[in-house]
Formats: C-alpha cells, sequence, structure tokens
C-alpha cells in the first residue's frame, strides 16, 4: 500500500494484461494467424494505456471514439504500405497532428497516441490491403477487450482511488514516524543514514499528499468533503514534518536548520543520541511507537479502551502541565507529539467519520471542539473560484514542429539502416518528446531508453532462446513483460526500456523473423532516433534546460509570494482567503521544477558545481513552502483557536519576506534586473512596539514568529546562489 500508493501502477499493469490476454483468448478462438495476434495483443495495450481520464464516463467516451482513429489509422497505412514516399510524408504528418492535439487535454492526447500507436502496429506486421479486413476485426476485438478490462475485470472509480490513496498517506505516515524513531535511536555511527531514512519518508508522504489533492476533485461527493480532507492531511502532513524538525533540534546543541531534511548530503546536526538511560527518552520512544500505532488503527474493537488511553495521553502533551520534566528541547518534541496526535484524530473523523468519544478526557474533547470548529468553518467557507485553463499554444505547436522534424531526420537515417524496420528510430524520436519540455529532459529520456534498449537485447536474446517458436509460452512471457513494463514505469524509464525490449525479442520470434542481427539494428535505431530527437530539440525552437528551469522557477517564487502574502496578511487581521489551495499550487510548481532540473542533477552531468547548485537551490525552496504552508495553515486557524489571533504588526515583518522574493524573482526572469534583497534584524526584532509598556508579541504565538524567521532567513540564503546582491541592514 505504501510503495505503490493508491495502487495505481499495480491496477494499471493488471488491466493491460487481463485486456491483451482477453483478445489472444477471443482471436485464439477464431483461429487468427501469429502476425493477426501480435497486432492485436499490441493494440490492446495501446488502447489501455493511452486512455488517463479519470472519470469512467469520460473514459468511455475516449474509448468509443479511440476506436474508428485506430480503423482509419491502421487502414491508411496498409494503403501506403506499398507507397515509401506518400506513406513517410504522411507518418511524419500524423506525428505532428498527434502532437498537436494535446492541447485539446487528455482526450486529445489519448486519440493523438492511439492514431501514431496503431500506425505503427500496422507497419510492425506489414499490413497490406488484402489483409486489411482481418485487421481491423482485430482492432475491433482488442479495443471490445480493452473496455472489458477497464469496466468490468480491473474497475476503477475516483472514489475507490481516493481512498487507497489515504490508506497509503497513512502508511507512508506511519513509515515516516518509524524513521522519526530510528533518529532518535541513532548512534554518531549510523545517523546519515537514519537522516537519510527522515528525509525520504518526509519525502514520500508529501508526494502522496499531492496524489490525494489531484483526485480530491472527482473522488469526493461535494467540495465541503474535499477542502476538508485536504485541510486534514495538511495537517497531518506538516505536523509531521514539523516533529521530524523537532527531533533533530533535541539531538543537536541549537536549533536545527529546516534544510537539513530537504537537502540531501545535508550534515546531521551536532549532539547525537539522547542520554539511553533518561526516562524522558524512554517516554519520547514509547509515545513515538504510540504514534504509530494511532496512525494505523482506528480507536475501536476490542482494543479500543486501550488506544483511546493512548490518543487521550499523547493529546494531553498540548497542555503544558501534563509535560514530562525533561529539557526544553525535549519538551518540544512531546508538544509535536501532541500536535500530530491531535492531526491524526482530525484525520480519523474526516475520513472515517465520527469516533466513539465515551473515553475522552478533557484535553482530548478540547481537541474535538477545535476540530468541530475548524470543520464548521470550513463548510461555511465560500469556494474559491477557478481560473479557466489558459492555452499552452506555443508549447504544443513547438513540441509538434519538432518531433515532426526529428522524425523526418528518423525516416531518412533509419532507411540507411533498414529499409524493412526504420520506424524503431521514428518510434524512439517520438517518446523522447514524450513529457519532456526541454532540449536537457530529452537528452537524459534518450539516454535512459537507449541503456534499457541495450540490456533489453541481452534479456530478449535469452527469452527467444528459452521459447523458441512456442506460440503460447512466448505470449505468456510477453505478459508477464508487460505488466513488468507497466509497474516500473513511474519509477524507472531505463526500466520500463528494458521490459519493452526484452518483450519485442520474443515477438520477432513469433513472427519468425528474430536474429541477433535485429536485436542489434534495434539498439542502432534506438541511438539514431535519439540522437534525432536531441537534434531537432536543440535546433528546431529550441527550450534550453536553462530557461526552462528559469521560467519555473519564476513560478515557483511567485507562488510562494502568493502564499506568504496571504498568510501574513490574514495573520494580520485581513479577510480569510483560500490558503490550502494556493499551497498546493506551490507545491505543484515546485514538483514541476524539480522534475525540471533532473538533466542538472543527474549522475552523468559533468558539470558537478551546476549539480550541486541545482540541488541546494531546489533545497531551499522546499524549505520555503514547508514554512509558507505551515504559515498558511496556521492562518487558518484564526477563526477558530483563541490562542491565535489577528496582529497588524506582522505585515510590517512580512513586508521585507516578500520584497525579497519579488527581488529575486526579477533577477532570475531578467538578469539585468538592477535589484537587490534587503538582509537584516531579525523579524521579533521588527514587531517591537512603539508604545512604551505594551506587550511585544500580543498574541501571536512563537510559532508563527519562528516560521517567519525561518522563510525569510532561507529567501536570503536564495540570493547566493542565484547571484542576486544582499544590501547590508542600515544602522
Amino acid at each position: 500500500m505504501a510503495s505503490d500508493p493508491g495502487l495505481l501502477r499495480l491496477a494499471a499493469g493488471l488491466r493491460t494484461v487481463a485486456a491483451i490476454t482477453l483478445t489472444l483468448a477471443v482471436l485464439a478462438l477464431l483461429r487468427a494467424d501469429v502476425s493477426h495476434l501480435v497486432a492485436g495483443a499490441i493494440t490492446a495495450m495501446v488502447a489501455t494505456f493511452a486512455i488517463r481520464e479519470k472519470q469512467r464516463g469520460a473514459q468511455a467516451i475516449t474509448l468509443a471514439l479511440g476506436l474508428p482513429v485506430a480503423l482509419a489509422s491502421v487502414s491508411l497505412g496498409a494503403v501506403l504500405h506499398s507507397r515509401v514516399v506518400a506513406g513517410d510524408l504522411f507518418f511524419v504528418a500524423l506525428i505532428f497532428c498527434a502532437v498537436y492535439v494535446r492541447r485539446f487535454g487528455d482526450r486529445g492526447t489519448a486519440l493523438g497516441l492511439i492514431g501514431f500507436q496503431i500506425y505503427f502496429v500496422s507497419l510492425f506486421v506489414g499490413a497490406t490491403v488484402s489483409a486489411l479486413p482481418g485487421l481491423c476485426g482485430v482492432v475491433a476485438v482488442a479495443f471490445a477487450s480493452s473496455a472489458l478490462a477497464r469496466f468490468v475485470l480491473v474497475p476503477e472509480t475516483p472514489a475507490g482511488i481516493l481512498e487507497r490513496l489515504r490508506d497509503a498517506f497513512r502508511a507512508r505516515l506511519a513509515q515516516l514516524v518509524s524513521a522519526q524513531l530510528e533518529l532518535l535511536d541513532a548512534g554518531a555511527d549510523d545517523s546519515e543514514k537514519a537522516l537519510a531514512a527522515l528525509r525520504e519518508g518526509t519525502a514520500r508522504l508529501h508526494e502522496t499528499a499531492m496524489m490525494i489533492q489531484g483526485r480530491l476533485e472527482d473522488g469526493t461527493t461535494d467540495a465541503a468533503v474535499a477542502r476538508l480532507v485536504q485541510r486534514r492531511v495538511a495537517d497531518a502532513e506538516i505536523t509531521a514534518e514539523r516533529l521530524g524538525l523537532l527531533l533533530l533540534t533535541a539531538r543537536s546543541a541549537e536549533r536545527a536548520d529546516t534544510l537539513t531534511l530537504h537537502l540531501p548530503g545535508a550534515p546531521v546536526p551536532e549532539g547525537g543520541r539522547l542520554p539511553d538511560g533518561d526516562e524522558a527518552t524512554a517516554a519520547l520512544r514509547r509515545d513515538l511507537e504510540a504514534l504509530r500505532l494511532l496512525v494505523l488503527r482506528p480507536v475501536s474493537g476490542s482494543a479500543g479502551t486501550g488506544l483511546a488511553q493512548v490518543r487521550n495521553r499523547l493529546l494531553g502533551y498540548r497542555d503544558e502541565e501534563s509535560l514530562p520534566k525533561a529539557s526544553p528541547a525535549v519538551q518540544d518534541v512531546f508538544r509535536g507529539i501532541g500536535e500530530s496526535a491531535r492531526s491524526v484524530l482530525g484525520l480519523r473523523i474526516a475520513l472515517d467519520g465520527p469516533q466513539d468519544e465515551s473515553d475522552d478526557t478533557p484535553s482530548t474533547a478540547r481537541s474535538r471542539e477545535e476540530l468541530d470548529a475548524e470543520d464548521a468553518a470550513i463548510d461555511a467557507g465560500e469556494e474559491a473560484a477557478e481560473e479557466a485553463p489558459t492555452g499552452l499554444d506555443r508549447p504544443t505547436t513547438r513540441a509538434a514542429l519538432q518531433v515532426a522534424v526529428g522524425s523526418s531526420l528518423a525516416i531518412v537515417g533509419g532507411e540507411f539502416l533498414s529499409s524493412q524496420r526504420w520506424y524503431w528510430a521514428v518510434l524512439t524520436c517520438w517518446i523522447v518528446f514524450i513529457n519532456t519540455a526541454s532540449t536537457g529532459e530529452i537528452l537524459v529520456k534518450g539516454y535512459r531508453r537507449l541503456l534499457g534498449t541495450v540490456l533489453g537485447v541481452v534479456a530478449g536474446l535469452l527469452l527467444a532462446g528459452l521459447v523458441g517458436h512456442h506460440t503460447w509460452p512466448a505470449f505468456a512471457l510477453v505478459l508477464l513483460c508487460v505488466f513488468a513494463m507497466f509497474y516500473t514505469a513511474p519509477l524507472s524509464y531505463t526500466l520500463m526500456s528494458f521490459f519493452v525490449t526484452a518483450a519485442l525479442g520474443v515477438l520477432y520470434t513469433l513472427l519468425h523473423t528474430y536474429s541477433l542481427s535485429v536485436l542489434v539494428l534495434r539498439v542502432e535505431e534506438t541511438a539514431l532516433g535519439a540522437a534525432c530527437g536531441i537534434i531537432a530539440a536543440a535546433f528546431v525552437l529550441p527550450v534550453h534546460t536553462d530557461r526552462r528551469t528559469n521560467d519555473l522557477l519564476v513560478t515557483v517564487l511567485d507562488r510562494l509570494g502568493d502564499v506568504t502574502e496571504a498568510a501574513v496578511d490574514q495573520l494580520s487581521g485581513g479577510p480569510p482567503v483560500e490558503l490550502l489551495d494556493a499551497s498546493r499550487e506551490l507545491d505543484q510548481a515546485l514538483a514541476d521544477l524539480r522534475a525540471a532540473t533532473q538533466p542538472l542533477t543527474h549522475p552523468i552531468t559533468p558539470l558537478r558545481g551546476r549539480r550541486n547548485t541545482a540541488r541546494y537551490v531546489v533545497a531551499l525552496l522546499e524549505t520555503c513552502a514547508y514554512h509558507a504552508r505551515s504559515l498558511a495553515a496556521m492562518a487558518e486557524l484564526l477563526p477558530t483557536h483563541p490562542s491565535i489571533a489577528a496582529d497588524p504588526r506582522l505585515r510590517r515583518a512580512g513586508r521585507r519576506i516578500l520584497h525579497n522574493i519579488g527581488a529575486i524573482a526579477a533577477r532570475v526572469a531578467d538578469g539585468r534586473a538592477a535589484v537587490e534583497v534587503e538582509a537584516g534584524a531579525s523579524l521579533a526584532a521588527l514587531l517591537e512596539v512603539d508604545v512604551p509598556g505594551t506587550s511585544r508579541y500580543g498574541r501571536i504565538t512563537d510559532r508563527v514568529l519562528r516560521h517567519l524567521q525561518r522563510l525569510d532567513e532561507a529567501v536570503v540564503g536564495l540570493a547566493r546562489p542565484l547571484k542576486v546582491p544582499v544590501r547590508a541592514p542600515k544602522r
């Protein structure tokens, strides 16, 4: 459940294998020949994986529209089989259109993919006009089998996927608590390993929260339920990450830097293991175990009374009088455990409905009252207006032109290598452009595909020798490779390419065209296609990696500024606004930037300095996002929590942060912009009051100031790697 959130990869693999198996079974009953079996298997696979819509009705419409597109594509492939020049020109035009229609969303992407891949199938099996009626029947059988597999054999509903994602979130939250336990017990020798596990657990929890966010609209009954689940997931994520930071601080001589949780290779804070004989340390270990138990098990059933007592004890840490005797840093960890227990309680109520309240203590009852008040505020809130999606005309057109030029080069070069199997170069050129947006991303994807192909050729040799020309054992191996391909695709593009090539070796054996020279040609065509894609990306309307990362960096900074400004304004007494959606937009922008920097951070990059800089900048931005999310979450608590009240002086403290974010964004967008980042005294000093005798902080909690201070430090820290001048404070 934790390794495959929502069981999405498992379902994709099983659905595709089921569609292929059904197709082969029907065609075998109809006594189809091997070429038709191969065409049917590939068509069923394409008809299954091409559709990406979340609603079942939309999936059915796209599948129905895909059938005539597939029939037209295979018919044109058969008609143009003997007309080389006309066929090549049509193939290039088809490739351009297949990429261009992506601007119409998931349906356009699916139909373009079906059109291209089915034309490729006609080339693969050597379709002719005389064989066209039989091939059209094979395509119809494959689409019917795909529909049966999708809607009957391996059905999925948005609500079911969301429910499994919730379970995955709980599992990953429990794993993160386990990683925190390992850090608590880690000595000097294994502290680096424990900290790496903590980083990984934090990142995996955040990934699952983002997946839930993407499924809320389709998987919940109404907007109020979606906002409630969104709030509770965000609370659990933030409190779990904060608990890790508090634990790091307790192990060190000074407060731990948030950057430590996001930067691979960052040193472990000085200090080390807490004293083994200390009663507070033993209590921490016990309570972290108890927190993990609360995450995984509901407080009900035969063990409900015992778990309720555990929950009550942990929630009691939110009251100062319940804290064990320990150093201030260790007491902060107990407070963090109490806040995490409260977030788990809120998550249980939001996901599982009302809970048994018979064993509640006063502290537990207070937590429930706070959660109920927050829920009421969420229900009463107005849904934020969504902006209409803007057309991405230029990126779509650019990609279509690039892949058309690259495919033309691949056709010409592929003909020189082989007049029979030149289309492998075109397929590789097409694939390296999917889900890529810069020259660097295409280069890395091409490298990964070539590596997976080379390894797959070796596996293909072994598998082909194993099955020989035995049809059904060969198809069984192909099914295993297809399942592995879909199961590993989100994890490793190299592994996916490996399984594709291994399966192709077996298919060539079935078509009696297998030889070592064919598999070597497959490697050559793959290298050629990747090279043509890289050349097209570099010379046809190029989008260099630096330009793309800079554009995405500006977007991240803009989203960071939006969230910070809205949170500070609300904490200062401004009107309430929807902050969690803005926070998730920041997270999505950061995820896009992280993906775009992969060419810069890839192990094969020769520019070590740029790799380290890119990692450091992304880690700093993740640190900024954590503090901005925390501020947004606290700002949304203002209407319901008397301990958090608005203070107009926060606008003065937030002004410098917003100025610095804007200055960095301006400098990244235009390297000649005359801007400076302002450094100065701590933000707490900016809250000094003008009237003698007035309370310094009013009712602003120390935690708000801490997040603001750390956000300010992280933003100023971005200036150095991004080469933005820093102005010293005025004296």
